[in-house]
C-alpha cells in the first residue's frame, strides 16, 4: 500500500526549505507546493525519490484543491508579507480560507500551522493579529489544525537574525525605541523544525495550540549584546528613547539592514508586544534539547562564516514576472523594449567562463565599476527598494528564485544561461542575461544582453540618460569576467544585435 504524502506549502521559503529535506531524510513522502515549478526543480532535494511537486497558488482555490488531493496532512507555512501584497492581512485571510476548503475536500487528517506568539489585545500588531486570524480560520474547518505559536525564530538567514546581525555589526551606538527592553523568548530554527515534524508524528498534538520557545527569556537589548559578544565586537551602547515609533524604527532598519521596509515594518511593529510562552505543554509531547540564544547565535555565525546557509529570508515569494520577458518581439509585449547587447570571445570552455558568472553579485560584486553599483544600490534603498545589500544566500550556487543583490534569478541553466530580473526602483522593468555558446577550438562566446521596458516619458529619459554609463559598465563587466576566468580574450568586447523572434513564447510556469 502506497503511503500518502504530506503536503508542504511555502516549501522554498526559509522554514519550508529546511523542513522538506528533514522530512525526506526521516522517511516521509513529501509533496511540495509552489507557484513556479522551475523554482522547485532547482532545489537540492528536488531529485529525491520520495518527493512530488505540485504547481499551485494558495490564492487560487482550484489549483490548491488539485495539489491537496491524495495528501494525508499539510504544513501551512505561507504568509503574504511581500512587495506584491499591499494588504498582506487580506491576502493571508483569503489564502487561509482556501486552505481550509481544499484540505477538507481532500479529506486530510490534519493541518499543521506555524504562526506567531501574542495575546489578542488592542496593542497587538497587525502582523501578529493576522497570524492569529489565520489560525482561527484554519481551526474553524473540518480538518483538525495544530497551531504552533513561535516568537522570534533565530538561525542563519532568518529575517529576525539578519536584522539583529546588521544592527549589532554596523551600529556601535544605537538609539532605539523603548520596546528594546520588552521580554522575548526566541527559538532556534533547528528546534522549530523538530516541533513541526513532531506534530506530524505525534497524534496527541492533533488540533492543539502550543506555544514554542527556547529556554531563554530575555530582552531584545540583551540579545544584541549577546550577538556582539559572540561576533567578537566591542561593547554596543544601546540607548532606549520614548520618541521612536515602530514606523520610524522600520525605516531605520530598512536603511541599515538588507531587510526591506515591507518586511521590517510588520516585524518591528510586533516587537512592541511582549512575546513569551504562556504554557510549555509541547515540551512533554515532543521532548528535545532546546538551544540557548547564545548557542543558536554561535551556530548561525559559524554557518555564515563557512558559507553553508541552507535557506534565507530572501528565498520566499515569487517575483511578478512581466510578460515581455518571454517575448522576443516588442510588438507582442505591449510596448517598446530597449536592448543593449555586448559579446566577447574567450579562449576558454563554457564551464570555465560560467564559474565567475555563477558567483556574480554579493561579495564578488559585478566585475566592473564597483563604486557605481554601490551608489545605485544606496539610491535604490533610499527610495524604498531592496538595494544592493541584500546580497545572495550562497556564494557559488544559484537557484531559480534566488535573490542576487537587487536582481532575482529567473532562469539558470549551467553552464549556458543565466537570466536575472531587476527588482530595483526605476521607471520601467528590466532584465539582464548571460548566454554562453561553445565554439571550435575550445573557445566560448559570452553574450550579455540587457532589456528594458520604459514606463512613460520618464522611463524613456532614464534609459537614454544612463545609456553611456551602461555601455561603459557592461563592457567593463565582460572584461572583468574575462580577468576572473584567467584566459585570453580572442574577440571583443563589442556590440551585437540580439536575435529577433516573431512569436511570443509564453512560459507555462509563469502564472
Amino acid at each position: 500500500m502506497r503511503i500518502q504524502p504530506v503536503l508542504v506549502t511555502g516549501s522554498t521559503g526559509y522554514v519550508g526549505g529546511r523542513l522538506v529535506p528533514q522530512l525526506l531524510s526521516s522517511g516521509h513522502r513529501v509533496r511540495v507546493l509552489g507557484r513556479s515549478l522551475a523554482k522547485l526543480q532547482s532545489r537540492p532535494w528536488a531529485i529525491h525519490p520520495h518527493l512530488e511537486m505540485a504547481q499551485a497558488d494558495v490564492l487560487d482555490l482550484e489549483s490548491l484543491k488539485k495539489a491537496c488531493r491524495g495528501c494525508r496532512a499539510v504544513f501551512y507555512l505561507v504568509h503574504s508579507m511581500s512587495a506584491l501584497h499591499k494588504d498582506f492581512a487580506e491576502a493571508d485571510r483569503k489564502a487561509a480560507i482556501n486552505m481550509t476548503k481544499a484540505a477538507g475536500e481532500a479529506g486530510m487528517e490534519r493541518i499543521i500551522y506555524l504562526g506567531g506568539l501574542g495575546e489578542e489585545t488592542d496593542i497587538l500588531s497587525k502582523h501578529l493579529k493576522s497570524r492569529t486570524e489565520v489560525a482561527r480560520i484554519l481551526q474553524s474547518g473540518r480538518v483538525p489544525t495544530t497551531f504552533l505559536r513561535a516568537a522570534m525564530i533565530l538561525g542563519s538567514g532568518s529575517a529576525s537574525f539578519e536584522i539583529l546581525r546588521y544592527l549589532a555589526e554596523r551600529l556601535p551606538v544605537m538609539i532605539t525605541p523603548r520596546w528594546v527592553r520588552n521580554p522575548v523568548q526566541p527559538i532556534a530554527i533547528r528546534n522549530v523544525l523538530k516541533y513541526l515534524q513532531g506534530c506530524l508524528e505525534n497524534e496527541e498534538t492533533t488540533g492543539g495550540t502550543f506555544d514554542i520557545g527556547g529556554p531563554d527569556v530575555l530582552t531584545y537589548q540583551r540579545l544584541m549584546e549577546i550577538y556582539a559578544e559572540e561576533a567578537g565586537l566591542k561593547r554596543r551602547w544601546i540607548i532606549p528613547v520614548p520618541v521612536l515609533t515602530p514606523r520610524l524604527s522600520s525605516l531605520w532598519i530598512h536603511l541599515v539592514t538588507p531587510v526591506p521596509a515591507y518586511i521590517a515594518g510588520p516585524l518591528t511593529e510586533g516587537l512592541r508586544n511582549p512575546v513569551v510562552c504562556r504554557e510549555n505543554q509541547i515540551r512533554s509531547l515532543i521532548p528535545q534539547d532546546l538551544m540557548s540564544c547564545r548557542e543558536t547565535i554561535r551556530l548561525a555565525l559559524g554557518r555564515i562564516h563557512n558559507q553553508c546557509v541552507e535557506t534565507c529570508w530572501t528565498d520566499a515569494g515569487q517575483p511578478s514576472i512581466p510578460e515581455w520577458v518571454h517575448c522576443g518581439d516588442a510588438s507582442y509585449a505591449g510596448g517598446d523594449i530597449m536592448e543593449s547587447g555586448y559579446r566577447i570571445v574567450l579562449d576558454a570552455t563554457p564551464q570555465e567562463v560560467w564559474n565567475p558568472i555563477s558567483r556574480i553579485g554579493g561579495k564578488t560584486g559585478w566585475y566592473s565599476a564597483k563604486a557605481l553599483w554601490y551608489i545605485r544600490g544606496a539610491i535604490d534603498r533610499l527610495v524604498g527598494g531592496t538595494g544592493i545589500r541584500r546580497g545572495r544566500r550562497d556564494p557559488v550556487r544559484l537557484y531559480a528564485g534566488d535573490a542576487v543583490d537587487f536582481f532575482r534569478v529567473l532562469e539558470v541553466d549551467e553552464p549556458h544561461h543565466l537570466h536575472l530580473l531587476a527588482e530595483m526602483k526605476f521607471p520601467g522593468e528590466a532584465s539582464l542575461e548571460f548566454r554562453l555558446y561553445p565554439m571550435e577550438g575550445g573557445r566560448t562566446e559570452l553574450q550579455q544582453l540587457s532589456r528594458y521596458v520604459p514606463k512613460g516619458l520618464s522611463g524613456i529619459l532614464y534609459w537614454y540618460i544612463l545609456y553611456p554609463f551602461h555601455e561603459w559598465v557592461y563592457q567593463g563587466m565582460l572584461k572583468g569576467i574575462a580577468r576572473a576566468v584567467g584566459k585570453p580574450i580572442v574577440e571583443g568586447p563589442d556590440r551585437f544585435a540580439p536575435r529577433r523572434h516573431h512569436v511570443c513564447r509564453f512560459d507555462p510556469r509563469v502564472s
